[in-house]
C-alpha cells in the first residue's frame, strides 16, 4: 500500500540532500503516518485507517464521523 494519508491525501514528497560541499542529491519527505483504529458510533464499529499525525489531531478536535464525512466528500478515503 502506498504511503498516503487516507483522511488528508497527504504524501511524499520530493526535495535534495546538501551537503556541506553544497552537493546535492534526490530524496523523498514521507508523511509520518500511523495505522490507527478508530470506533465510530453511528455504525458501531471498528475501522483502521493509515492516518498522519495531523490528520489524528483534526480528528481529535472535530470528530470521526464529521472527518470521515468530509474526507468521502473529498475523495481520499474508499471505506
Amino acid at each position: 500500500m502506498s504511503r498516503v494519508c487516507q483522511i488528508t491525501g497527504k504524501k511524499a514528497r520530493v526535495g535534495n540532500n546538501v551537503s556541506h560541499a553544497n552537493n546535492k542529491t534526490k530524496r523523498r519527505f514521507y508523511p509520518n503516518l500511523q495505522k490507527k483504529r478508530f470506533y465510530i458510533p453511528d455504525e458501531d464499529k471498528w475501522i483502521t485507517l493509515k492516518v498522519s499525525t495531523s490528520a489524528i489531531r483534526t480528528i481529535n478536535k472535530n470528530g470521526i464521523s464529521a472527518v470521515l464525512k468530509k474526507a468521502r466528500a473529498e475523495g481520499n478515503i474508499l471505506v
